[in-house]
């Protein structure tokens, strides 16, 4: 049998796992002091509604449970190859929210203020930066199309960041309402649209040049690409400079009241900035779409939008949301490259004993929990080399049951 774990997963020691329940439980408290309630929802979703949530290209990596027993059988036997499957792995925490939504809305407060941290699961190809299993950390308000929601989403992920020490970063922000305006007033169609955003966001990986030879061989008008080309070499833009492409006033207003509100709320402590090239995968978004950018490790941290029209999905009725998500992995793996320590961790204490003072050192050991986390060992033959691997794992010093007087400590 294989002792690795399967690719794109992954097994966390001690100190891993200790950094990371740090670093989550930081998150958390942020979150819930600015008045979100956590959920939780299962990680298993209906087929159907994974499939018609309009996840981008997230759908063709959604991790499906074959049906069982003769449901199973009778998909085969009858040639059925899109019946075998009836369940999937969530591949993001937005699809659960909007249906744990639809599901229990009588039972929550409207505006509904939620924190969703979880794991979600993707068929990625595993590389270094795509996991397969991953964890999640979103806010989300459901239930209100205020734009101060937005300003609201964007500072308290902010301080979230700020809070576990990632280091100087900054918010992206854009309209998706004024990135489709742009591009029909470019000379593109309403029906061209999606196809043109799925190309223009890989405008950071492959250039002006790469999408211009892209929207080609997609056989869109030449008189269109070459006016975005145009258009994307006057970039980067603001929301002044981006008017004469825009004739949207209304989602123009709407986006320079949050970006200046986000502005002045942040005192500083991070920027705020306007990036007509920000897209984002997902199709469920309908308007303001944000990222939280790393300055110092290049690349996002974090993101988000409204989509308010996913609920509608299960309530045929409209009801606004609005959510951002903090890319966890990214954010461990960064801290943990860079030597990150848990500030004012309990130092950790091993008591060695012998089975004949065992309720001695039982006795010794929770007195010195009042002051360490202090957890107990039958002395090895082998004492030395058990101590240096206690120190190597972290631990402050010892205490030998029957022996000692005093904690001996390692040298830090």
């Amino acid at each position: 049998m294989k002792t690795t774990t399967v690719k794109g997963t992954n097994d966390y020691l001690p100190g891993e796992a200790q950094l990371r329940d740090y670093l989550q439980n930081v998150i958390l408290n942020v979150y819930r002091s600015h008045g979100f309630r956590r959920i939780m929802t299962p990680v298993i979703e209906d087929a159907e509604n994974l499939d018609k949530s309009e996840g981008g290209e997230n759908l063709n990596l959604i991790f499906k449970i074959l049906k069982r027993g003769e449901k199973l059988e009778k998909a085969i036997a009858g040639g059925k190859m899109d019946e075998l499957s009836d369940m999937g792995l969530r591949y993001d925490l937005t699809l659960p929210l909007t249906r744990y939504y639809a599901n229990n809305k009588d039972k929550l407060l409207s505006p509904f203020k939620c924190i969703q941290i979880d794991k979600v699961y993707r068929a990625e190809r595993p590389q270094k930066g795509r996991l397969r299993e991953f964890v999640q950390c979103d806010i989300d308000i459901l239930g209100s199309s205020s734009w101060c929601c937005e300003v609201e989403l964007i500072d308290v992920t902010a301080q979230a960041l700020l809070a576990i020490g990632i280091g100087e970063f900054r918010i992206k922000i854009n309209d998706r309402r004024i990135l489709k305006n742009v591009l029909m007033n470019l000379g593109f169609t309403a029906e061209e649209l999606d196809s043109v955003c799925i190309t223009f966001d890989k405008l950071d990986k492959v250039g002006i040049e790469g999408v211009r030879e892209e929207l080609i061989q997609k056989g869109f008008a030449q008189e269109s690409i070459d006016r975005l080309a145009e258009m994307l070499e006057k970039m980067p833009f603001t929301l002044e400079t981006i008017r004469p492409y825009c004739s949207d006033e209304e989602t123009l207003f709407n986006l320079a009241n949050i970006m200046s509100a986000a502005e002045k709320i942040s005192g500083g402590r991070y920027e705020i900035v306007f990036d007509i090239s920000l897209v984002r995968g997902q199709g469920y978004y309908t308007g303001t779409i944000f990222e939280a950018e790393s300055r110092r490790f290049k690349g996002a941290i974090g993101g988000g939008g409204r989509y308010d029209n996913l609920i509608g999905k299960f309530l045929n009725e409209s009801v606004p949301a609005v959510g951002f998500s903090i890319g966890f992995e990214r954010i461990f793996s960064i801290l943990s490259e860079n030597g990150a320590v848990i500030p004012d961790a309990r130092k950790q204490i091993a008591v060695l004993y012998d089975e004949k003072n065992f309720t001695a050192a039982y006795e010794k050991a929770e007195e010195l929990r009042k002051e360490y986390d202090t957890a107990l060992f039958e002395r090895p033959k082998k004492t030395g080399k058990f101590l240096s691997r206690l120190e190597e794992q972290g631990y402050s010093g010892f205490f030998l049951a029957g022996q000692s007087e005093e904690v001996q400590w390692f040298k830090q």
